[in-house]
C-alpha cells in the first residue's frame, strides 16, 4: 500500500490517473454521442432509448438505480480527472516559477497550448447542459420524460446551439491532446506507432464532434423537429 500511495502522490501517478479517469470519460463519450444520434430515428426510437437508459438492469435492479451508478461513476472520473490536471498543472508552474523569457512553440500543437482554456469551456457547458436538458432548468420549454421534445425545443434556440457547436470544438483538440498524451502515459510510446497512434486520436476527435454536432445542425436545418 505504502508503494501505491508513493505512486499516486507522485507526478507519473498523477498522471497515470489523468490518464485512467480519461478512458473512463472517452468510453462516455462515445457511448452519450451514439446515443444522440438517435434522435434521426425519429421520436419513438429517441424516447425509447432514454427510457430503456433509466429502466436497464430490471427487474434486479429499480428503475433509474444503474442509471445513478453510472452517473456517480462519471462524477468520481470528472473529479479524479480534473484533481489530478490541476496538481499536474501546479507542478509544472512550480518547475518554472519565472516562465519563459522567450516562449518558442517547439514540438508543440494548438491542442496543447489550448487545453486549459478548453477545459474550461468544456466544464462551463457540462453545467449548462445539464441544467438544460437533465433538469429542465434553463429550458422554459421542458417536459419531463419527453426526451425528443426537450432536444428539438433546445437546439432550435440558435444561441444554445452555437454554444453547443463551440463546445464541441473544444471538446475535439481536448480529445486530441488526451489520447496522444494519455497513451504515451500508460506506455504506448514509439516511434513504430506513434504516427497511428495520433491518426486514432485524430480520428476518434473528429467522429465524436461531427457527431455530437450533427444534432443540433439537423435541428437548425428543420431536418429533425
Amino acid at each position: 500500500m505504502s508503494r501505491v500511495t508513493a505512486l499516486t502522490h507522485s507526478l507519473i501517478g498523477k498522471k497515470v490517473v489523468m490518464a485512467t479517469s480519461g478512458v473512463v470519460l472517452l468510453g462516455f463519450v462515445f457511448v452519450h454521442m451514439a446515443g444522440n444520434l438517435k434522435v434521426f430515428l425519429g421520436p419513438e426510437h429517441f424516447d425509447a432509448y432514454a427510457e430503456w437508459l433509466r429502466t436497464v438492469g430490471a427487474p434486479l435492479f429499480p428503475r433509474g438505480v444503474l442509471l445513478w451508478i453510472a452517473r456517480v461513476v462519471l462524477l468520481l472520473a470528472v473529479g479524479l480527472h480534473m484533481a489530478s490536471a490541476w496538481a499536474v498543472t501546479r507542478a509544472s508552474w512550480a518547475a518554472r516559477p519565472h516562465g519563459y523569457h522567450e516562449l518558442r512553440l517547439v514540438q508543440t500543437s494548438y491542442a496543447a497550448r489550448t487545453l486549459r482554456c478548453g477545459a474550461v469551456i468544456i466544464l462551463l457547458f457540462v453545467i449548462f447542459h445539464l441544467l438544460d436538458l437533465t433538469f429542465g432548468a434553463v429550458n422554459p420549454a421542458f417536459v419531463p420524460g419527453d426526451a425528443y421534445r426537450n432536444v428539438v425545443t433546445t437546439f432550435s434556440r440558435a444561441p444554445v446551439s452555437l454554444a453547443y457547436i463551440v463546445a464541441m470544438g473544444a471538446l475535439s483538440l481536448h480529445l486530441y491532446h488526451g489520447i496522444d498524451s494519455g497513451c504515451q502515459t500508460l506506455g504506448l510510446n514509439h516511434p513504430r506507432y506513434n504516427d497511428w497512434r495520433r491518426r486514432i486520436a485524430l480520428g476518434f476527435s473528429v467522429v465524436v464532434t461531427a457527431g455530437f454536432s450533427a444534432v443540433p445542425l439537423a435541428v437548425l436545418a428543420r431536418v429533425v423537429r
